[in-house]
């Protein structure tokens, strides 16, 4: 064969479209470049606790999460780059002052503010996500944004805000400053009116060159593929950076190649066109 390539594959949107399924022809292509010799890591902004096992049951490498808070391998964490206990508290206070509802995302759990899940029922429904069900997808996620206790000091690796107005983002960019790293774009139907935040530097892209570093490999034989705002470092840094043809302008801007569509198993087409499958 060819030299082994590394592959990252964002979830939402890439491998998994908003009926939160794995279409069959994609499941195929990840494990036949697995047999062949491929690497295959998921790069997700999801924690670690937030991916489906439908997802993680494929076979997969290892798994960089939390929008690259938390890397792991073959079912060891290898790094975690975690905010200081006084960033949570000044993301907590910053959210609180504006209203904005909130999830704190550890390696092990998440960790959501009071009214998420009043403020995400309106959101998933769009989404065909019923979190009123009472089995399902829709139960578990309502369990999982359901608030269990305070949000913990050490641990915390990223937030996702949900706020009511498009202008959040706007006011959260702002109060925060270059010493966060603060992004849109990546929640279904809210637009500007929520986000992400990781410390500044704290990354997919920078996640995937601390792993290839710490395992010698190189970059230049490593594939992202993605969909969102929050994989744009990723696209940057990997040999090649494959846009799903979902994808926004932004993110197909700076990605080498653009895909299908993850309706139309996008992952399989680019892995067939780069002979992994």
């Amino acid at each position: 064969m060819t030299q082994r390539r590394i592959v990252f594959l964002d979830v939402d949107g890439t491998l998994v479209g908003h009926d939160q399924q794995v279409s069959p022809a994609v499941a195929q292509a990840l494990s036949t470049a697995r047999d062949r010799g491929n690497l295959l890591f998921l790069c997700t902004g999801r924690s670690r606790a937030e991916i489906p096992t439908l997802v993680t049951d494929l076979g997969f490498d290892g798994v960089v999460s939390a929008g690259g808070g938390f890397i792991e391998m073959d079912g060891e964490l290898l790094a975690r780059r975690t905010m200081p206990p006084e960033a949570v508290d000044e993301l907590e206070a910053l959210f609180g002052s504006f209203g904005i509802e909130y999830a704190m995302q550890a390696y092990e759990a998440v960790y959501p503010s009071a009214g998420l899940l009043t403020r995400l029922v309106p959101v998933f429904a769009r989404l065909g996500i019923h979190l009123e069900d009472d089995e399902g997808e829709g139960a578990r996620m309502a369990q999982e944004f359901t608030r269990r206790g305070p949000v913990p000091r050490e641990g915390i690796a990223k937030a996702s805000f949900f706020g009511e107005h498009e202008t959040t983002f706007a006011h959260v960019r702002d109060a925060l400053g270059d010493r966060f790293h603060v992004i849109t774009g990546t929640i279904p139907y809210l637009g500007e009116a929520g986000g992400e935040v990781t410390l500044a530097g704290i990354n997919k892209g920078s996640a995937i060159v601390q792993l290839i570093d710490q395992l010698g490999l190189r970059l230049e034989d490593t594939i992202g593929i993605g969909d969102s705002v929050n994989d744009l470092e990723m696209l940057d840094v990997v040999g090649v950076g494959i846009a799903m043809g979902n994808a926004d302008g932004t993110v197909k801007a700076r990605a080498d190649e653009i895909t299908a569509s993850v309706t139309d198993d996008g992952v399989a087409v680019a892995f067939r066109s780069h002979g992994l499958a």
